[in-house]
């Protein structure tokens, strides 16, 4: 069990959000700034160390950093190149990665609140460019192509959705009939589960509700690990 100062979240934040989605705009933000700082950003943090702990006895380089811009994630949007201006993300997002590269170029495992839901995921949403290439071709090898199908099998058996795939075509080079061409096609890589509320995540018990889903999902972050230090 994770010994923190985590308490648990309040019915406050996701309150939060629902009246986030109906005022998003920097006006109604600065007014609330308080409330969001203390329903959300606090215990964030307090949920990143106490999660981290336990995501550590997994896999032991797992990084908790109960920061903006490491574990915690901006809520302020980059609208630079998005027909949507709206300046702030409507949901929170926590991070936990592991790996020799930058926190987005890791594999890792996220917590995102968005109501009425929560996301679990591990894995990496997008891999960098650099990544690709020893990606497929760990894909097409005979020892690493397996292993990952057999983790992608263990995971969605465990009852996850797994996905990533991108491409509309096998890449270049590769045999558009290779026995694990789909798998070729992908250009991220993550499991996920998503649900609605659990009681627990108004309880100190967060963590340890969380934990189970995550090992279930670890062996896809293994397989990515190994990867991401093949790279390196």
């Amino acid at each position: 069990m994770a010994q923190n100062g985590f308490e648990g979240f309040t019915k406050k934040t996701p309150k939060f959000f629902r009246d986030l989605v109906k005022n998003n705009n920097k006006s109604w933000f600065q007014e609330n700034k308080e409330l969001y700082q203390s329903q959300v950003q606090d215990p964030s943090r307090e949920f990143v160390t106490d999660l981290g702990s336990l995501l550590k006895t997994m896999s032991r380089g797992v990084v908790a950093d109960p920061r903006v811009n490491k574990s915690l994630f901006r809520i302020n949007r980059d609208t630079r190149f998005s027909k949507d201006k709206s300046p702030y993300k409507t949901h929170m997002g926590l991070w936990w990665w592991e790996g020799p590269g930058a926190r987005m170029d890791c594999s890792g495992f996220y917590f995102q609140l968005e109501p009425p839901k929560i996301m679990l995921a591990v894995g990496m949403h997008c891999m960098p460019k650099s990544l690709l290439p020893v990606f497929r071709d760990s894909v097409a090898h005979k020892r690493y192509g397996p292993a990952l199908v057999k983790a992608i099998k263990q995971v969605e058996e465990a009852g996850y959705q797994v996905g990533g795939a991108h491409y509309k075509r096998v890449p270049r080079g590769f045999d558009p009939d290779h026995p694990r061409a789909e798998l070729l096609k992908y250009n991220g890589l993550w499991a996920a589960l998503e649900t609605k509320i659990p009681p627990e995540f108004y309880t100190p018990e967060l963590a340890d509700w969380c934990l189970p889903h995550y090992k279930a999902m670890l062996p896809l972050h293994k397989w990515l690990l190994a990867l991401t230090k093949r790279e390196a």
